[in-house]
This record gives C-alpha cells, sequence and structure tokens, in this order.
C-alpha cells in the first residue's frame, strides 16, 4: 500500500496473517490484497447544482461560509468554521474552487467512525495537492457526530493536511480530539472546521455500504463536485 495515502487516526497497513510456523496443525491464511484497489467507474452527476433545499439549509446558515458537496449516494450541506480555523476553511475552500474534489473517491467508510474522502480519482491516483497546511486542532471546535475534519499522517511533525477530510458519523472526540481522553489516541488531535446542517442521511446511507479489505466502498462512492455557495 501506497505510504503516501492520508488516513486521519491510522495508517491502514494490509497485514498478512501467518499460519503456525509452516506446520500441519496451524490455520493457513490467504495473502492480503495488494493497494490500490480496482479501478472505479464513476457516474455522470445527476445535478450540476445544489438543491433549492440545500441552498435554503446554507442560506439559514449563521456561518460565514457554506458549501454544497454531491455524492453518489446524495447532497451534503456544511457550514464552515472561518473564525476558528481560517488556515483548514481557506484550504478546503482552494480545493473546491480549483475543483480539484470534481469526481473523487469517498474512499474510506468505517460504520460507527468515519466516511473519508478527498484524496483520489477513480484511478486511484492521488489528486494534485497544495502545499500542507497547519493543524487547527486547538480551536475548541469537536470531533463530534456531524463535523468535518482534516486527515493527516501520524507524523510527529503535525503541518501533513493537504486535501484529504473525513466527516465523522459517530461522536469521536474522545480519541480525535487534541488531548484525548482515549487510550493509544493521537495526542495533536485532528482539525474540525466544519459541520453538517443538511444531509446527515446521505452520510448515514454511505456507512452502511459493504466495503472491501481497505475499507473502500464495493460500490462506486464519490463525490461528484463540491460549490461553495457564501
Amino acid at each position: 500500500m501506497s505510504t503516501s495515502r492520508l488516513i486521519p487516526l491510522f495508517a491502514m497497513v494490509a497485514l498478512t496473517a501467518c499460519g503456525g510456523g509452516g506446520g500441519s496443525d496451524g490455520p493457513s491464511y490467504p495473502p492480503a490484497p495488494s493497494f490500490p484497489p480496482a479501478p472505479v467507474s464513476i457516474p455522470a452527476a445527476p445535478a450540476t447544482t445544489c438543491s433549492d433545499a440545500g441552498k435554503a439549509a446554507a442560506a439559514a446558515s449563521t456561518a460565514t461560509n457554506t458549501v454544497c458537496m454531491l455524492t453518489t449516494h446524495g447532497e451534503i450541506v456544511l457550514e464552515l468554521y472561518a473564525d476558528k480555523a481560517p488556515i483548514t476553511v481557506a484550504n478546503f475552500l482552494q480545493y473546491a474552487a480549483a475543483k480539484r474534489y470534481d469526481n473523487t473517491l469517498l474512499h474510506r467508510v468505517v460504520k460507527g467512525f468515519v466516511v473519508q474522502g478527498g484524496g483520489y480519482d477513480g484511478n486511484w491516483k492521488h489528486i494534485a495537492t497544495y502545499a500542507p497546511i497547519a493543524l487547527e486542532s486547538d480551536k475548541g471546535l469537536s470531533n463530534v457526530r456531524g463535523t468535518i475534519a482534516m486527515a493527516r499522517t501520524s507524523d510527529v511533525n503535525t503541518t501533513t493536511a493537504t486535501s484529504e477530510f473525513f466527516f465523522n458519523v459517530a461522536d469521536n472526540h474522545a480519541c480525535l480530539d487534541i488531548h484525548p481522553t482515549g487510550a493509544n489516541c493521537d495526542q495533536n488531535g485532528y482539525a474540525v472546521f466544519g459541520k453538517v446542517i443538511a444531509g446527515l442521511d446521505t452520510l448515514d446511507k454511505i456507512t452502511e455500504l459493504k466495503v472491501d479489505y481497505f475499507s473502500a466502498p464495493t460500490v462506486p462512492t464519490a463525490t461528484f463536485w463540491v460549490q461553495q455557495l457564501k
């Protein structure tokens, strides 16, 4: 598996189980599949703009910035907290404006945990990225259900987030916030920069999908586009 793949929390290392020293008394296991998985055929987007309901949800938000995201499983509208995480919000909007999130995979789905995207096209080629950004995990925002945060590597240098983001589909604050209370968690935390204000049911649908060895959905699951509304 490529070591450049950005994963929130843990690197998804392909582990190969071993038998009992080669003897006939131990179980045998097939080798782990290699990364990347097979290419994904992303269908054409069913719409080119946000729905009227999505626009209304964005207009009702008091946040300075809102975005609409269309996925293969429905629409998601987000409010972004530029007042608390200005570097992270500006970075996300930069990728959206450049259309670098267009037709990218929601490549990691872990039920009861996260839905991650913003990194790969349908051929599992990582999208072009801008310079990594500083970690804004100390701004008072928490990794609770419905929030969006930046993926990064587990490097000691915390300035490693680029394009990849993840949605918290459960309350993950105990392990993903800065100075977590959970055991074996990264003390630096993960930077939350927004929240779903419409379309949380879309994420819930995605978490029910069957996934492969790498936690990638076995049916085409992608972001068609991300558009800034205000």
